[in-house]
C-alpha cells in the first residue's frame, strides 16, 4: 500500500473517531463519513470494507493512544503510598479529560458486545489497575503496606479514579456540583493511603521476626 494509501486510511480512520463519538455507531453513516472526509462512498470502500470494519481500526487506534513508560518508569520504585496513588491519580483524570472521545467509544463498543471493546479497556484503564496491583505487591512485601487482596485494592482505586474522569467529561451534566479533580485527588488519595500504609510498629515486629530466624 502507497503512502498517499495509508495517510487517506489514516484520515478516513480520525474523521471517523470523531463522528462515531458524536453520533454513536447507529446513527453514523457510511454516507456521512465519506462526506466529512470529501470522497465518495465507493472510494471509501476501497479502503473499508464495510461500517464494522471502520468501527474496528477506531478501537484499534484507541488502544495505542496511552503512554505511560515515562510515568510507570518514574513510579516503580516510589515507597510512599500516597505520593505514588497521588501521582498515578492525577495521571489517569488528565489522561480520560484529553480523550473524552475515548470514554464515548469505549462505552459504545461495550454496549455493542463488540470483540474488541476488552482490548481498548485493558489498554487504557486495565494497565493502571495492573501496574498499581504490581506496585501494590511489591510495597506489600516490603512491609509498606496493609496484607491487602493486592488486585481488589487496585482495581477498587483505579475505579474510583476513573469515575471522577466521567464527572468531568460524560457525567458532568448529570451532577449538581461537579468538584474540580485537583480537589478530589486532594481529599480521597490521603483517605485511601492512611487504610493501606502499614504502621511502624508492624513493620518493626515483622523485621525483627525475621532476624530471630
Amino acid at each position: 500500500m502507497n503512502s498517499c494509501a495509508v495517510n487517506r486510511k489514516d484520515q478516513i480512520t480520525q474523521v471517523a473517531t470523531d463522528l462515531f463519538s458524536r453520533l454513536g455507531y447507529d446513527k453514523m453513516t457510511v454516507k456521512d463519513l465519506a462526506t466529512a472526509c470529501g470522497v465518495t462512498e465507493p472510494a471509501l470502500y476501497r479502503h473499508f470494507v464495510s461500517k464494522q470494519a471502520i468501527f474496528g481500526e477506531v478501537l484499534d487506534s484507541l488502544a495505542c493512544r496511552l503512554d505511560t513508560d515515562e510515568l510507570f518508569d518514574r513510579l516503580a520504585h516510589e515507597s510512599d503510598i500516597e505520593k505514588l496513588l497521588h501521582e498515578l491519580a492525577t495521571y489517569v483524570i488528565s489522561f480520560f479529560q484529553r480523550n473524552e472521545d475515548l470514554q464515548r467509544l469505549l462505552l459504545y463498543a461495550v454496549l455493542m458486545d463488540h470483540p474488541k471493546a476488552r482490548k481498548v479497556f485493558q489498554a487504557t484503564r486495565g494497565v493502571f489497575a495492573n501496574f498499581l496491583e504490581e506496585q501494590l505487591v511489591r510495597l506489600r512485601e516490603d512491609g509498606l503496606v496493609q496484607p491487602v487482596n493486592c488486585r481488589i485494592t487496585a482495581r477498587c482505586f483505579i475505579g474510583m479514579v476513573c469515575d471522577c474522569a466521567l464527572g468531568q467529561t460524560l457525567w458532568q451534566n448529570l451532577q449538581s456540583s461537579p468538584y474540580p479533580p485537583a480537589e478530589v485527588v486532594a481529599n480521597n488519595v490521603p483517605i485511601y493511603a492512611r487504610g493501606l500504609k502499614r504502621q511502624r510498629r508492624a513493620r518493626q515486629y515483622d523485621k525483627d521476626n525475621r532476624e530471630k530466624r
